[in-house]
């Protein structure tokens, strides 16, 4: 019962982007006594129009 939408191009023949692998190397995070107890601040990813989610802060706390 797979049924494939004919519209969309498979994955394999996408050229225009690269999906990267995951890492096979482990990576650490070091927080710092120099970061800010508030993660919106200085954050690029931080939402300043609506807010930040309670998912999002726990994403950046430690």
């Amino acid at each position: 019962m797979t049924k494939k939408n004919q519209r969309l191009p498979d994955f394999k023949e996408l050229n225009d982007r690269i999906i990267a692998e995951a890492s096979s190397s482990p990576s650490i995070v070091i927080k710092t006594n120099l970061d800010e107890e508030d993660v919106s601040i200085d954050n690029p990813y931080s939402n300043k129009n609506t807010g930040n989610s309670d998912e999002f802060k726990n994403f950046f706390k430690e």
